[in-house]
């Protein structure tokens, strides 16, 4: 499983990026029941910032939003949300092969979140920049949006794929038929040059 496909199922709620237990339990290859029982025996571990569980209001937002979750609207006890710590505490708790190695995946897909979050503020506050250079009418200013559009256009550009040396040894043969393959075909490419004198026929 992927970091993004985890972090697809990190959810922003109260301000805090979270996993529901359901998610959780299933990364960590256990019942959600038995998830939340250990939870419940190790509270001390669990300070609010570590978990805290869904209103009605929330659920209904949660499961509206995602298909995954459907399957919580018939259910009628509130889910639970993990934060980061959280997810990682349920982890050790938990203490199976698959709990330990998965709340590893879990922590790094929180933290390629944050990352993703951040480069996309910085980019937001690069546009705005630009978006008021563009406001002020400048000409030199235009000049260079064109220019930095056309860069971003040339990055953007798929790269021509390079033709691929033949794998193992090529025989005079193989080089041979490679020659004629590449030399133009009779009445194409350069008009041969008449003869002397042909013009004077």
């Amino acid at each position: 499983m992927t970091h993004e496909s985890i972090a697809s199922r990190i959810l922003l709620l109260r301000g805090q990026r979270v996993m529901l237990d359901a998610d959780l339990a299933e990364l960590y290859g256990v019942p959600t029941k038995v998830l939340n029982q250990a939870v419940k025996r190790n509270s001390r571990r669990f300070p609010t910032d570590f978990l805290f569980r869904l209103n009605t209001i929330e659920k209904s937002e949660v499961v509206t939003a995602c298909d995954h979750l459907t399957r919580l609207k018939f259910s009628k006890a509130l889910p639970y949300a993990f934060t980061e710590h959280g997810a990682i505490q349920a982890a050790n708790i938990l203490n199976t092969e698959q709990a330990v190695e998965m709340g590893i995946y879990v922590v790094r897909a929180f933290v390629h979140l944050r990352e993703l979050v951040a480069a996309h503020e910085g980019l937001v506050e690069r546009l705005d920049g630009l978006a008021a250079l563009l406001a002020s009418g400048q000409e030199s200013t235009r000049a260079e949006l064109r220019a930095m559009v056309e860069v971003l256009r040339q990055l953007a550009r798929p790269a021509e794929p390079q033709a691929k040396r033949p794998i193992g040894f090529v025989t005079t043969d193989d080089k041979a038929t490679n020659a004629a393959a590449a030399a133009p075909a009779p009445g194409r490419g350069r008009r041969p040059r008449a003869a002397p004198g042909a013009s004077d026929r």
